[in-house]
């Protein structure tokens, strides 16, 4: 397990061992900036897609509001509702914060994966990767952490002792059910691809542009691992789980000062974490964007990595806030079908189509290659007609049950 890291594999000497501290501190302030401005960059892009101002008092262009939020939230009064279980209600604000923050650990946030290069660089005489952990089942332990956010949001609502946040507790975990299957399935997509379960692998698998796992996959899986995620975040048009208008606050309602700090930190951090996680998966990392052999970024020498994996991390986060923006909220019953009904379907069906193609074209003939999308096309055609039917029959039955207990 030591090996996990370059640095290890000679012994535990005091180098290495304080470069391992030095990546851990890094990761964690990283981390936290990050979040501070994501909140900070959200609320600017809004206001001005809204025609509005935004924060622009705390400092330069309000950059310190974020600061001046939080160490408002921290000398508040923290109050605990009469009903609530005093242990899961304290505990459930860092269930919700500190996976987000794991995630981390596992994305390489630079190196030099140039021509076919591991991303490994050398600090003070020691070879090392940029990220602070690169386990052989890395991407499984980003799923884990994943699932796991849900429970403290779960808890939350299920410690307060009031009904609209536990309302909005069991929505998370009916949601989180619902579009974790097409988010793994997704991933899968991926791994089919890769052939590797490490991070830092699935980055160097993506060395050229057209090796980018969203060329090689078709797309499709890129486009449901983000809607999938997008519910996974509980972020807008997918919000159900604190729908002010129906449920108060949501989840969070009975929290307030440093516990309610935790949950919106908790929620910008993911935004965050959810983008370099699909920018890891899809969009090479810091793999960088060449034209011939030229590295656009290439000036900037050893950070160059870490610019390209910036850059692309941008991209999403701008379009995460333009989903908030713009996006109506989904209703719950059009959430859950859209999981069910849509993109599972789809995820499974274009799993079953990678893996055929690998399995009957996997030198890329365009004949063999033809003859499965056909025949996979077919199977399809099929699949949906009988999922049709099922689902008429299905609604007829309902239709005339109703009309049955109506007549009695």
């Amino acid at each position: 397990m030591l090996a996990i890291d370059p640095l290890l594999e000679g012994g535990l000497l005091w180098t290495p061992i304080l470069l391992v501290l030095f990546k851990v501190v890094i990761v964690f302030v990283i981390g936290l900036i990050g979040t501070m401005f994501m909140v900070w960059y959200e609320r600017k892009v809004v206001s001005g897609m809204q025609n509005r101002v935004g924060p622009n008092k705390a400092g330069p262009f309000g950059l310190l509001q974020t600061l001046a939020d939080g160490m408002k939230l921290i000398f508040k009064e923290d109050l605990l509702p009469a009903r609530a279980d005093r242990i899961v209600f304290r505990i459930a604000p860092f269930l919700a914060f500190v996976p987000a923050f794991l995630v981390w650990s596992v994305i390489p946030l630079g190196g030099d994966f140039s021509d076919g290069k591991d991303g490994s660089v050398e600090w003070f005489g020691h070879v090392t990767l940029v990220q602070l952990a690169d386990p052989p089942m890395g991407i499984l332990v980003v799923l884990a952490l994943s699932s796991i956010a849900v429970y403290g949001i779960m808890l939350a609502g299920w410690s307060s002792g009031s009904k609209y946040p536990l309302l909005g507790s069991v929505r998370a975990s009916a949601q989180m059910i619902s579009y974790e299957a097409a988010l793994g399935l997704s991933v899968a997509a991926v791994l089919l691809t890769s052939g590797t379960l490490s991070t830092s692998g699935i980055v160097r698998a993506q060395n050229d542009l057209q090796d980018w796992n969203v060329v090689l996959t078709g797309i499709v899986p890129f486009v449901i691992f983000v809607i999938a995620a997008t519910a996974e975040l509980n972020r807008p048009p997918f919000d159900l789980v604190e729908a002010e208008q129906e449920l108060v606050g949501g989840f969070n309602t009975e929290y307030s000062a440093f516990s309610f700090a935790l949950f919106f930190l908790a929620e910008f951090m993911n935004v965050i974490t959810m983008s370099l996680v699909i920018v890891t998966l899809f969009l090479g990392g810091p793999q960088p964007v060449e034209i011939g052999d030229i590295n656009l970024l290439g000036f900037l020498g050893p950070l160059s990595g870490t610019a390209w994996l910036v850059l692309k991390l941008f991209a999403f986060l701008y379009m995460y806030v333009w989903f908030r923006a713009t996006l109506p909220r989904l209703r719950y019953d059009q959430l859950m079908d859209f999981g069910w009904k849509v993109l599972i379907p789809i995820s499974l069906g274009w799993f079953l189509l990678l893996a055929a193609l690998r399995e009957f074209s996997p030198d890329g003939d365009w004949q063999d290659s033809l003859r499965v999308v056909l025949i996979s096309f077919l199977v399809a055609v099929i699949c949906v007609g009988l999922f049709a039917a099922a689902l008429r029959v299905s609604r007829a039955n309902r239709d005339a049950a109703h009309r049955a207990g109506a007549a009695n």
